[in-house]
């Protein structure tokens, strides 16, 4: 039955947002980030109201933005985002260029004034239709809720849904500008009927093709009785045929913690330090490099990787659709869809083994970085970011999540931390930006309903301080753990650190703040603990189940010397 005509504008837009969040319940999707505002009233209540939803308000649109982005980041489950009219909406962006660049889902929902009041100076109103461009995976504008349009309600749900999780080709945000008119506050009718079984109003089934004959032949031909590396980063591949593939072919595996390849005796976990050893680097050089989902942040890795390129080297890069991982314009073959692997695993499985496994002296050297890292960093003294990174990953308890920031927090937590098969370690690593990262962690904390830590340096903590407001309140189990080095740590690697008059560095890239972070933490009502020690640390992540702050104190000049040290200690190692 559809809604009665006779119904009033205001319970018509309430029926219409009641009948979107129960396609979107029937979809799978659980989690509502609002940002308070009034236009978008009848949305709020049918997502507050619907209790197969868990809603999460934050004070500030950026925030809730970043945890919706978390909630996807976790789940691969859209969140929907929602907000008021107006700027409102604009803060939403930064989040969703990154859902977009890293394939994130995610549902925005956008209330709008009617057409009526568009460019007329009516208040907070602002050009919001497609208002996040090339960004989103999909854009529609229903206008405002009218009876006649009932028995499309339904679809824009399952649709909006679909588009979010990679109907058109990978998953992404998807941008719904909704408008409303007032009174805003109505009576939900009869919602138009759905499928039977509580089934989704569209069941979208993606065909997936095996991978051509010729090409897989024609990469067996390609990789067989070469030397050759894989390197993985994060991405919809398996990491099981990823592995298998290498271990036929007997080439080594550079992963990163996100790639779900980084495997004790399975892959190359310390690639970042051997490669600083200019004799091994240049003695190892291979003849075929596979890139294999996103890139990994070791600079110095990827920097060899295009010398074995520029040296001869074929780069083949696997990718999900519609990414294309290029950056340096060099990949001789572009190669959508990971089950290609699948074939290639096929047909050597029935080819020789190899008579020289290239992967063994990458593993030898590998063993002797992990020893070595694990005794530099062993030795007694106070907490430096490469101890820390690796007591935040060792301290996690088992089916935990980490969400590291990018900057140094990501690079240490790649090149220094044990591999932990049990945790997930996440990161917005799309567009590499520091904002948002405490958002983030508490939609995963949401999503999970499991213990989560947050690693974050000191200027993106205070980039994102607006996510601190109500933190204290939320029923989740995170821990933020900050790096406070009062400034940018990472700029102190850079040529600019020398080059530059050290109050003109301080000035645009050391950007000392001054900001007690304990104190402002302790504003929001959070309880602080200052970690002097790795046991200080760990007692500190597992010792409450509420939301907390770790700060530990490093200096920028000091942090610099650890890292020279550890990589001068491997490069020495491995020469012998």
């Amino acid at each position: 039955m559809l809604v009665d005509t006779a119904s009033s504008p205001a319970d018509v837009a309430a029926t219409f947002c009641a009948t979107l969040v129960d396609e979107w319940v029937r979809a799978g999707v659980r989690v509502a980030c609002i940002a308070p505002g009034s236009r978008s009233t009848p949305m709020a209540l049918a997502l507050a109201t619907d209790e197969r939803f868990r809603i999460e308000v934050f004070h500030d649109e950026r925030s809730a933005a970043f945890a919706a982005l978390g909630v996807g980041l976790a789940t691969k489950v859209p969140a929907v985002l929602l907000c008021t009219s107006g700027t409102a909406a604009a803060h939403f962006y930064a989040s969703v260029i990154e859902a977009h660049l890293s394939s994130i889902p995610m549902i925005v929902c956008t209330a709008d004034r009617p057409t009526e009041l568009w460019e007329v100076g009516a208040a907070q109103t602002v050009h919001q239709t497609n208002m996040f461009g090339t960004a989103t995976r999909w854009f529609f504008e229903p206008g405002v809720a009218d009876t006649v349009s009932s028995h499309t309600w339904r679809s824009l749900g399952a649709r909006s849904f679909a588009e979010s999780v990679g109907y058109s080709g990978r998953p992404g945000p998807v941008h719904l500008n909704l408008s409303f008119r007032e009174p805003l506050v109505g009576v939900v009718g009869e919602l138009p009927p759905g499928r039977a079984h509580h089934a989704p109003w569209h069941s979208v089934v993606r065909s997936m093709p095996r991978a051509h004959t010729e090409l897989t032949e024609a990469l067996v031909d390609a990789w067989a009785d070469k030397s050759g590396v894989f390197v993985v980063g994060a991405g919809d591949h398996d990491p099981a045929v990823v592995l298998e593939v290498a271990e036929l072919l007997g080439w080594p595996v550079f992963a990163d913690h996100r790639s779900r390849c980084r495997v004790v005796g399975r892959s190359i976990r310390h690639n970042d330090s051997i490669l600083r050893e200019p004799g091994f680097a240049e003695t190892h050089r291979v003849d075929v490099v596979v890139r294999i989902g996103e890139l990994i942040a070791s600079k110095v890795t990827n920097q060899w990787l295009m010398a074995c390129v520029a040296g001869g080297a074929n780069l083949h890069v696997i990718t999900s659709p519609g990414r294309w991982i290029d950056p340096e314009h060099v990949a001789g073959a572009m190669i959508v869809g990971h089950e290609v692997l699948n074939g290639v695993r096929e047909r050597l499985t029935n080819r020789p083994q190899p008579a020289v496994r290239f992967s063994d002296v990458w593993e030898g050297a590998d063993a002797i970085a992990a020893n070595v890292i694990a005794a530099t960093l062993a030795e007694p003294g106070t907490l430096s970011e490469p101890l820390t990174a690796r007591t935040v990953v060792a301290a996690a308890v088992s089916g935990s999540s980490i969400v590291v920031s990018s900057s140094m927090p990501v690079r240490d937590v790649e090149w220094y931390a044990d591999t932990r098969s049990d945790v997930t370690l996440l990161s917005n690593r799309g567009a590499n930006g520091i904002d948002g990262v405490i958002a983030t962690s508490v939609g995963v904390a949401v999503a999970t309903n499991g213990p989560t830590l947050c690693l974050i340096g000191d200027v993106a903590a205070l980039h994102d301080s607006s996510s601190l407001v109500a933190l204290a309140h939320r029923n989740i189990d995170l821990c933020v753990v900050i790096n406070d080095n009062d400034g940018g740590a990472i700029f102190s690697f850079l040529p600019q650190a020398t080059d530059l008059p050290l109050a003109r560095y301080e000035q645009l890239f050391g950007t000392p703040h001054g900001t007690d972070l304990g104190v402002l933490a302790q504003a929001h009502g959070l309880p602080v603990t200052h970690a002097n020690s790795a046991q200080q640390l760990i007692d500190a992540i597992r010792g409450s189940q509420t939301p907390r702050v770790v700060i530990v104190a490093t200096e920028r000049g000091a942090n610099v010397e650890v890292h020279r040290a550890i990589n001068a200690a491997v490069a020495s190692a491995i020469a012998l």
